[in-house]
């Protein structure tokens, strides 16, 4: 099977199994036979899904260590409950459906040009002192977003920086976060942007943007000497990364009544982070996967109380144990073999 032909047949599993889910959730939660909490969950679990696969395309696609993508997430996510507060009660948009399409894609731009802002400086970083910058850009966000008071009247939006005192009804105010949120966010909204997002990162690592990205990955001098231009693509994918977190930012925002800085604060970074390598460096099904599971994980082990999040360490420890045995690699490795898309022909030559 030709190498084409293999990478389709992987997009079209990946695509799959994302449609699965979502019907198979869409079933139970019709039929009453998801738990509450769980419903709740849904968006959630989007939201992390299209994060970690966004940072994939930074981290293992682009080869470059971020530490600071939840800052990406919180511009989008206050951005994007500003937008649909504005929509609502400035224009008077009733519509929940087209205002949480437009505050996805405002908090995607928005998102978009603060990686562009933050890349230009960063990109020029390599390794720890990359992870560094931007773990400190990512704290700098969402400090400045706690000094943000913006309100709405029939004249429009009013911004004020540490000045709480304007006119109309306070969308956000200042480290309260943003209040009286509209909740529009919806699981079916969700998963097109999961879609989506599959969509763009999968056709930018197979297209020849892509192939120029990961040749820098693997061999920078080698890139340049053969004429790539290193900072361009570096920024493709860290802009695109910025915008898909954002717009991921604005549908989590937005399934809440109330959102703070404080959820999204470094160490959602750094559990983005866990989800792509968990569900393998590079491997964009992974994450899909990694993320689902580790966003549930804690709540299917309430049963435990006060010892779930130390239950939930142990399992993750115990996954990455298996997931770097020798003997399960070997097994997983046969196992391909006998795929027909996983096989091999003679000479080394993907089938």
């Amino acid at each position: 099977m030709k190498l084409k032909q293999r990478k389709f047949l992987n997009n079209l599993i990946t695509y799959a199994m994302v449609v699965a889910a979502y019907v198979i959730c869409t079933l139970l939660i019709n039929g009453g036979q998801m738990s509450r909490s769980l419903r709740g969950q849904m968006v959630p679990i989007c939201c992390w899904v299209v994060m970690a696969v966004s940072l994939n395309l930074v981290v293992g696609i682009s080869g470059e260590l971020s530490l600071g993508h939840a800052g990406f997430m919180s511009v989008g996510a206050f951005s994007g409950v500003i937008t649909s507060g504005w929509l609502l009660n400035s224009l008077q948009m009733e519509d929940a459906t087209l205002r949480l399409v437009i505050a996805i894609v405002a908090g995607g731009i928005l998102a978009g040009i603060a990686g562009v802002l933050i890349g230009i400086p960063v990109l020029r970083l390599r390794g720890d002192y990359l992870a560094i910058v931007t773990l400190a850009f990512g704290e700098i966000i969402r400090n400045v977003l706690n000094c943000v008071y913006v309100s709405v009247d029939a004249d429009g939006l009013h911004m004020g920086f540490l000045n709480p005192s304007l006119p109309g009804t306070l969308l956000m105010n200042g480290p309260m976060g943003a209040i009286g949120v509209k909740k529009i966010a919806t699981f079916a909204a969700g998963f097109v942007l999961v879609m989506l997002t599959l969509v763009v990162v999968l056709n930018l690592s197979s297209s020849r943007s892509g192939r120029a990205i990961m040749a820098i990955r693997d061999n920078r001098i080698a890139a340049e000497s053969m004429g790539v231009p290193v900072t361009k693509y570096k920024m493709m994918a860290f802009v695109t990364a910025a915008v898909l977190a954002g717009m991921a930012g604005a549908l989590y925002g937005l399934n809440f009544s109330t959102v703070t800085s404080d959820k999204f604060k470094f160490d959602q970074s750094i559990n983005v982070l866990v989800f792509v390598v968990l569900g393998g460096i590079g491997s964009v099904r992974g994450s899909v996967i990694a993320a689902a599971l580790l966003t549930v994980l804690p709540e299917l082990l309430r049963a435990f109380s006060e010892y779930r999040m130390l239950v939930y360490a142990i399992v993750l420890i115990l996954v990455m144990l298996a997931t770097n045995n020798p003997l399960l690699k070997g097994w997983l490795n046969a196992l391909r073999e006998h795929l027909p898309f996983g096989r091999k022909q003679k000479g080394g030559e993907p089938a």
